[in-house]
This record gives structure tokens, sequence and C-alpha cells, in this order.
């Protein structure tokens, strides 16, 4: 399983334990639809809280050091999204993570 394949699953589990383990201590997230950047630990506490679910998930590209995504996103709140996804990779682990949002009617 990718790195991107594993951050999914993490994801839509609400996984922290395994997001703690795949997340490097380094991370960064730059969310481009509020401009937020959020370290590992803002990261795995709004996992803990299952808000998200990804579907049809395609791995765009994935190598060593870069990977790109793309997903439907539902959130509890009824809200859909299209969203593409820029992973870098540091160490085995997601270092740096940054997010384009296309609005979907709910």
């Amino acid at each position: 399983m990718s790195i991107i394949e594993k951050m999914s699953k993490i994801v839509n589990d609400g996984d922290t334990a395994a997001a703690d383990q795949l997340i490097h201590d380094d991370f960064q997230f730059l969310m481009h639809s509020s401009g937020k950047k959020l370290g590992k630990s803002d990261v795995i506490k709004w996992l803990g809280m299952k808000d998200v679910q990804k579907e049809k998930v395609r791995v765009l590209f994935e190598n060593d050091e870069v990977g790109f995504e793309h997903a439907f996103v539902s959130y509890k709140d009824g809200n859909k999204e299209a969203v593409m996804t820029y992973y870098k990779f540091k160490d085995g682990k997601v270092a740096y993570q940054e997010t384009g949002a296309t609005k979907l009617p709910k």
C-alpha cells in the first residue's frame, strides 16, 4: 500500500494512532481554502473527530519524494468538495500536505 493510500485509510478510519506513525514530526498542512497552516498535532486531533470521508480516491502520481491525489470529500455537516492534494514525503512519512478544494452541491 502506498503512503497516499495509507493516509486515505487513516483519514476515513479516523485512526489517530496510525496517523501519529505516518505523519512526520515536522509536518505542515496548508489549506488553500482558508489559508490556515496546521501542524501534526492539529491534524491528528482533527482526524480523531472523524469529520471527513474520502471517496473515489485516485493516486495521480507518487514516488519516494512527492505524491498527488484527487478525491471527493464529504464532511459531517453535509458539505462536499473535490480535493486535489500535494504531498511531500520525508523518511517514508508525510512531511507536507497542501490542498486545493472545489465546493460541490450537497
